[in-house]
């Protein structure tokens, strides 16, 4: 795989990450239906921790759990060490 398009996907998938943690929150607001908990893990095993993590951060959503924290924190880490292997 070229390394730009490792880049390219590693910002599309945090990306679409932050705007689905954004809608999430809007919807536990107005009590509507919510995105499964398993897809916003899977969105940050994917590769998308970062933006899981600024989703928690900047929209204040899921900051009690702390299965997301640890969850994000580990696959960020992961993440990190495959980007830097790979360059």
């Amino acid at each position: 795989m070229h390394k730009n398009s490792i880049l390219i996907y590693y910002f599309i998938i945090n990306l679409v990450t932050l705007l689905v943690w954004e809608a999430d929150k809007r919807r536990a607001v107005r009590q509507q239906w919510r995105v499964p908990e398993k897809w916003l893990f899977f969105l940050a095993l994917m590769g998308g921790a970062a933006g899981a993590l600024a989703g928690m951060i900047l929209f204040r959503h899921k900051i009690r759990k702390p299965l997301f924290w640890l969850t994000g924190i580990l696959f960020l880490a992961v993440h990190i060490l495959l980007f830097t292997y790979v360059y």
